[in-house]
């Protein structure tokens, strides 16, 4: 098992009762959970205003060579880069949030 230093105030606002009546590491669970649904959140978001700008997915945009097209403008670049970000951010926080809700105790 490792060991984890906290600072006395910390481990005292993670047993604060504000939370929950529930144990350090289900309270740590909780707001990883919660920053792992933030994040989610923007990167859908991300997509979904991509999606509507171009009006397809991002593998369509991927496939049409949407940057070459469009003549590699500084936008168009930009949000191909963020676009891709946002893509993989969904499939990395999904499988995050799955893994934080469903531990595997050894």
């Amino acid at each position: 098992m490792n060991t984890i230093e906290l600072l006395p105030q910390t481990r005292e606002l993670l047993t604060d009762k504000i939370l929950g009546r529930q144990d350090v590491d289900s309270t740590i669970r909780l707001l990883l959970e919660g920053e792992y649904m933030r994040r989610l959140s923007q990167y859908h978001r991300t997509n979904y205003e991509l999606k509507d700008k171009y009006e397809m997915s991002f593998s369509e945009f991927i496939e049409r060579h949407m940057t070459r097209e469009l003549n590699y403008s500084w936008e168009v670049e930009k949000d191909a880069m963020a676009w891709e970000t946002a893509v993989g951010g969904i499939s990395t926080f999904e499988r995050k949030l799955q893994e934080v809700r469903d531990p595997v105790i050894d």
